[in-house]
């Protein structure tokens, strides 16, 4: 197999799955020159990309056939499989030597599968999951996390140039899902100190905003602390990653971990309060809204609490 070489007016973009993420990412490569051809199982949700030039596929398998690499950012590993393995999907039409990139949140198990099944139809396959949620996707700022053969990687690096910052090759098929499992462990854990904390500050009287002045930069820093508190604090829950979404992820975090034999008591108990805060009906609410469960644990109600000005 040749691979193509990537190039703004001459390589042909497929996208699956234009969400809250999907969307941007899209977007800047079409702002960089690449001709684009989406499919999205709700075709409201690609109409800023269709008024921005890109052509409209009614399957998968239509984007993959009008393509030379095809993208795909979706929910759940079903539906990756639906839509790159399915009888309409992806790998049914794409020709020899296109490429597969899959940066939906998935099972390492499946990347594997992927790739095996698109080599053995000349076809090359790398799953690359990212992090840094809608803010990441809007400023073209996401880190990209890569598993696959080093030389299909390396040729993709004008399209991951163009959608984030920190690009790193973990290695073989599924090393990117496997590399981002280990940051979804770290977020899920994490989220519920930056909560406690904000409960925290909010009970004993102090100005939330003033607080983060003083901790966000310091040794307590990270990013759901500098990107998501300040969401927390002014009430926003929104969704730059869905509540649902990662319950998800730490599931295949909690299998993966059964499968090596790994005790893993903080992350068991991430997801467990994950869960209760999607039964409380948050499951398409950002992931900060866990405040709200953890509040109303306390005894508290998050939202009836003054927003604070400045």
């Amino acid at each position: 197999m040749t691979l193509p070489t990537i190039e703004p007016g001459i390589t042909r973009i497929g996208w699956i799955g234009t969400g809250v993420m999907g969307r941007s990412m899209c977007g800047h490569l079409i702002d960089a020159g690449y001709s684009a051809t989406v499919y999205n199982r709700s075709r409201d949700k690609a109409q800023t990309l269709l008024d921005r030039g890109a052509a409209w596929a009614d399957t998968p398998a239509a984007v993959a056939a009008a393509s030379d690499v095809i993208f795909s950012i979706v929910g759940f590993p079903a539906d990756v499989r639906e839509v790159l393995l399915g009888q309409d999907g992806a790998l049914s039409a794409a020709a020899s030597g296109a490429i597969l990139v899959d940066m939906t949140t998935s099972q390492p198990s499946l990347a594997v599968e992927i790739h095996t099944a698109a080599a053995d139809q000349g076809v090359y396959s790398v799953d690359a999951p990212v992090s840094g949620g809608d803010i990441g996707a809007r400023n073209a700022a996401l880190s990209i996390m890569i598993g696959g053969d080093k030389a299909v990687v390396d040729a993709l690096q004008p399209l991951w140039e163009k959608m984030g910052k920190t690009i790193v090759h973990q290695g073989p098929a599924g090393s990117g899902q496997h590399t981002k499992m280990v940051n979804q462990t770290l977020i899920a854990s994490g989220m519920i100190g930056v909560c406690e904390a904000l409960i925290y500050g909010w009970k004993a009287g102090l100005h939330l905003p003033t607080v983060m002045q003083s901790v966000a930069s310091g040794a307590a820093g990270s990013w759901s602390l500098s990107n998501l508190a300040p969401r927390m604090i002014n009430n926003d829950f929104d969704p730059g990653f869905f509540v649902e979404h990662l319950i998800k992820d730490l599931g295949i975090v909690l299998e993966e971990s059964r499968r090596m034999g790994l005790f893993m008591p903080g992350l068991a108990l991430a997801e467990q309060l994950y869960q209760g805060l999607r039964s409380q009906g948050h499951g398409r609410d950002g992931t900060q809204s866990l405040i709200l469960a953890l509040a109303r644990a306390a005894g508290a109600d998050w939202k009836d609490r003054p927003v604070p000005a400045g």
